[in-house]
């Protein structure tokens, strides 16, 4: 295990419109803030497509599933953090027939809206560094 500590420097709150893509506009904000390390500290809202992967084994390397569902989806909840100007978000998402959850890839289309805010951290060095089995595990630099 390893942990970094740091301190909340600000906090940014994204409104994403009907029609626009969940992680391509917080990519872009990300850049336009020049948001280097941060946490996702809240996320919610309605999808009209879904699109997850999740890993499917539990010896390495990871076997991974992708997949994409046509909405209305309920998005409750997203969480994550973002390293290098990076983000690495996992999302919930429902409807009447049940939940679902996995990595949020790119192409999760707002419906209605999607509010997300984004803990600017200060004073922590973190990195991704691959593992010999391709996981891009987090580090911290002490």
């Amino acid at each position: 295990m390893e942990y970094g500590v740091g301190k909340l420097e600000r906090v940014v709150v994204v409104s994403i419109f009907p029609g626009e893509y969940v992680l391509e506009t917080l990519e872009e904000v990300i850049r336009r803030e020049r948001i280097e390390h941060g946490v996702i500290l809240s996320g919610f809202g309605t999808l009209s497509e879904v699109h997850l992967h999740w890993v499917t084994t539990t010896g390495l390397p990871p076997v991974e599933r992708f997949e994409k569902y046509e909405g209305p989806f309920e998005l409750l909840s997203l969480s994550g953090v973002i390293v290098g100007g990076e983000p690495h978000i996992h999302a919930v998402v429902s409807n009447p027939r049940g939940a679902y959850g996995g990595h949020l890839e790119r192409g999760n289309k707002v419906l209605y809206l999607c509010e997300v805010a984004i803990g600017v951290l200060a004073g922590v060095a973190m990195r991704r560094e691959q593992t010999p089995h391709g996981i891009r595990q987090l580090r911290f630099d002490q």
